[in-house]
This record gives C-alpha cells, sequence and structure tokens, in this order.
C-alpha cells in the first residue's frame, strides 16, 4: 500500500482574508454590531416586564390607582373605651359613635356603676395583682380603718400595680371619690 500524500498549497491572500471586503460590507457589519445587541436587550426588557410601558396617557399606573391597588386589606382602630372618653374624630368619617356608655353621660343613677364596671372591675372583681376584690369585708378592713382621704389618694395617684385613677385618667377626681365610696359601702 502506498500512501499518498496531498498538500494543498494556500495562497497568503487567503488566508489572511475576514470576508468584508468592500466598504459597504464594513459599513453593514459595524452597524449589525451595535443594533443587534440593542434589540436583544430592548426585548428581553419587555419579556422581563411583561410589555409594561411607562405611559402617561395609562390610567392603571396613576398614583391614585397604584396606591389603592397596593393598599393594606385592613387597619387598626385604637379607641380609649373608658367612660369618660367622649367622642372620637376619624380622619375619614367625621366624629365617631360615641364608646361612653349613656348613663355616664347623662350623670344617671347608675353612672357609679357604669364606672366601676367599665374601669375598676377588672381588677377588684377577680382580685389581679393584689387588688381587694369588691364586697370582701376581710381584705378592706384596714384599708378602711386608715380612712376615707388616704383611699381617695391611692384611686387618684395610683398604688402599687394600681394605676392613677384606676388607668381611666379621663375620669373626674369626684367621680373617682364615688367609685371609692362605692367599693367601701359593699365591704362594710
Amino acid at each position: 500500500m502506498r500512501f499518498i500524500e496531498k498538500r494543498y498549497v494556500v495562497s497568503n491572500n487567503e488566508e489572511n482574508s475576514s470576508g468584508i471586503e468592500t466598504p459597504k460590507q464594513l459599513i453593514t457589519v459595524v452597524l449589525c454590531a451595535f443594533v443587534f445587541p440593542i434589540t436583544i436587550i430592548v426585548l428581553l426588557a419587555q419579556y422581563a416586564t411583561g410589555g409594561i410601558s411607562p405611559d402617561k396617557s395609562d390610567s392603571s399606573l396613576s398614583k391614585e390607582v397604584v396606591a389603592k391597588r397596593i393598599k393594606p386589606v385592613g387597619s387598626l382602630v385604637l379607641t380609649n373605651l373608658s367612660p369618660q372618653a367622649g367622642s372620637v374624630k376619624t380622619k375619614k368619617t367625621g366624629p365617631a359613635k360615641s364608646m361612653v356608655p349613656s348613663a355616664v353621660v347623662s350623670g344617671g343613677p347608675s353612672k357609679v356603676q357604669t364606672i366601676y364596671s367599665a374601669s375598676c372591675s377588672a381588677c377588684h372583681a377577680s382580685g389581679a395583682a393584689g387588688a381587694p376584690k369588691l364586697g370582701d369585708k376581710q381584705a378592706w378592713a384596714l384599708r378602711i380603718k386608715s380612712g376615707s382621704e388616704v383611699l381617695y389618694n391611692s384611686a387618684i395617684k395610683g398604688k402599687k400595680a394600681m394605676p392613677a385613677k384606676g388607668g381611666n385618667v379621663s375620669l373626674s377626681n369626684e367621680d373617682v371619690k364615688a367609685v371609692v365610696d362605692y367599693m367601701v359601702s359593699k365591704a362594710e
């Protein structure tokens, strides 16, 4: 067997040829080098954003519509549930319904009991934090012996775990004294 060896001779001109032979071809290649990547970037951007463009005439992108769309589902409303709270004003609806029971507002006969129920009964009904229970003669005996002014001052200014005015700072001192007298009367 014989091996035949073939040699190809490449001319010097063909080896260094780039395929661009005319100025027209050079301009075409340069334009394509700029236009093609920019077109790809624009298409990818439209694909990523879902084709949304910030058009001024598009009402779905106005600030009001966007704010309404992303607004929280609910809101937290804090109100004072104390008997002397009065009415609360809200930004959107104006004056809110009063949270104060009508007996307290009108000064009816059950005013003291209503204040006790709203401000004092949470601790004095259960004896929470060492509060003397309503009607517990033994727990109230030493307190009653100390005098009504000491009881009034403790109730108005607060003592140990009991906050001032039973946590309802909107109560008048006279209302607090009336509630103290009511609780003392139940223990005698």
